[in-house]
């Protein structure tokens, strides 16, 4: 590429007048470090392959594996961020098993307690039966006393009218008068 073309391209994009002055000054110092055109186009194109070489054979390898890595770590990210969400919903998930288990162990705890006043009003109701059928069955037992000493008492009462007899008629009875007069004694004391 010459040094002029490098000018005229400049004057076509900055006008004219701005241009002749930057060409002017480009041109002195383009002269003052010693450029060689030639030399500058030969460094120009060594450069471009060197880009191309250093593009297609490093720079290439080098940016897929930055986007290899990239990826990977926005794969990461992206479960890292899936986890949180599950992780998050195995949270609540946790916390309504808890909630529910809750609720069902204060369902089963009033079970418990009801159950348990039920038992007891059966327990009471047994036990009032029970002392019922004990007062019932001693009233019972005492009624067969009570009739068991009236009739011992009415049989001794017996004994000593017999006897009361025999002494008053002064005489001896036999035992079969003896049972007769018992037998129409009680009758009597029965009537009474």
């Amino acid at each position: 590429m010459n040094l002029n073309n490098f000018y005229t391209i400049a004057d076509a994009v900055h006008g004219e007048e701005e241009t002749s002055g930057l060409a002017e000054k480009a041109k002195s110092i383009a002269l003052q470090f010693g450029v060689d055109t030639p030399l500058l186009t030969a460094q120009v194109i060594c450069f471009l392959i060197l880009a191309y070489i250093l593009w297609n054979y490093g720079f290439k390898k080098i940016l897929g594996t930055m986007e290899e890595r990239e990826k990977k770590i926005s794969d990461g990210l992206r479960y890292a961020e899936e986890v949180k969400i599950k992780l998050e919903d195995a949270e609540r998930k946790h916390t309504d098993t808890l909630k529910e288990a809750s609720e069902e162990a204060k369902k089963t705890l009033d079970s418990a307690r009801e159950q348990a006043k039920n038992f007891e009003k059966q327990l009471r109701k047994d036990a009032e039966v029970r002392a019922e059928d004990i007062v019932r069955k001693a009233g019972e037992q005492m009624e067969l006393e009570r009739q068991t000493m009236v009739a011992e008492t009415k049989m001794e009462f017996a004994k000593l009218v017999v006897k009361t007899s025999a002494k008053v008629l002064d005489r001896e009875l036999a035992d079969e008068e003896k049972v007769r007069f018992g037998e129409a004694a009680a009758t009597e004391i029965a009537k009474v």
